[in-house]
């Protein structure tokens, strides 16, 4: 089996390709540019494994391309909250276009079907059940999981949206919710810094996000679905007073607006189409992301 991954360059797509050869699949990387650095530092010799193709996630035939002789697509590429704000119409040929790429090439290519990452952010600061974007990001994140469902629909192809508020863990270093994890790392290093939100938000560890993905790759399911990734609601507060446990005498503090997103996401019913998935407590989380930018490795 070999699983196309789309923007797999970045931390997210270092942890997958972590799962996926674990367990003898075959990873095809599509990506702007071949830079294994983050990659070798979570999943090791693996990044010397996997093929590397390069191109712009926008341009159908570059996708057409990367995904030949694949069986299944993991798709990430995208531009995050800040970039699609400052850019809209980049925006939507990245985050909208390149999604409805990767679909047209799952059919071209036959494959069993896509998993892709939506985002929270398709629900507003108001409610986290009924999803109500207020930011460009999350209008296009909301706008590709309508697309995956007239996909299946239209031409059969099984598809999984996944929505993720903060993502937290090794390797976390960009973005505007990448703060808890610079965070883990900052205090490691002896440095001061200051998280750039306020207020509280659902935190999930990115290996528990990355076994969603494996497990959409490897355990057959049928229909076009969009299910929100729940985690551990904690104030930033809270997440500044864990690190400085863990790293006692660390200068974190926080700064700046609430997230434009609700911190209390309604549960999916995952279970009923993926199976049993893991679970990390943010305590557990934290303490591992600090053990990692010691140098303790990954646990």
């Amino acid at each position: 089996m070999t699983v196309l991954l789309t923007g797999g360059g970045g931390f997210l797509g270092a942890w997958i390709i972590r799962r996926l050869t674990a367990r003898g699949v075959d990873v095809r990387v599509f990506d702007r540019r071949e830079d294994r650095g983050i990659v070798r530092s979570i999943a090791g010799d693996a990044a010397d494994r996997i093929e590397w193709r390069t191109g712009d996630v926008a341009s159908g035939e570059d996708v057409m391309r990367a995904a030949e002789g694949c069986d299944f697509a993991i798709h990430l590429a995208a531009i995050l909250t800040p970039a699609c704000a400052q850019n809209p119409i980049l925006g939507a040929q990245v985050n909208l276009i390149g999604t409805l790429n990767v679909f047209e090439a799952a059919k071209a290519q036959g494959m069993s079907g896509v998993a892709y990452a939506s985002s929270a952010g398709v629900f507003g600061p108001d409610d986290g059940a009924i999803p109500y974007p207020t930011t460009h990001y999350g209008a296009f994140k909301l706008a590709c999981e309508g697309s995956g469902r007239a996909y299946w629909l239209d031409a059969g192809i099984s598809s999984v949206g996944f929505r993720p508020a903060i993502v937290y863990g090794p390797g976390r270093e960009t973005g505007l919710t990448a703060g808890p994890s610079i965070a883990c790392r900052a205090a490691v290093a002896g440095q001061a810094y200051t998280i750039g939100y306020s207020g509280a938000a659902d935190m999930i560890y990115v290996e528990d996000v990355a076994a969603v993905f494996e497990a959409a790759a490897t355990r057959p399911f049928e229909g076009a679905h969009a299910f929100s990734l729940v985690g551990e609601v904690a104030d930033v507060s809270e997440i500044a007073a864990g690190i400085k446990r863990l790293v006692p005498g660390a200068a974190i503090d926080w700064s700046g607006p609430p997230l434009p997103l609700h911190p209390v996401i309604a549960p999916s019913p995952i279970g009923a189409v993926l199976g049993e998935l893991p679970h990390t407590p943010l305590a557990d989380g934290l303490a591992r992301t600090v053990a990692f930018y010691r140098g303790d490795g990954i646990g």
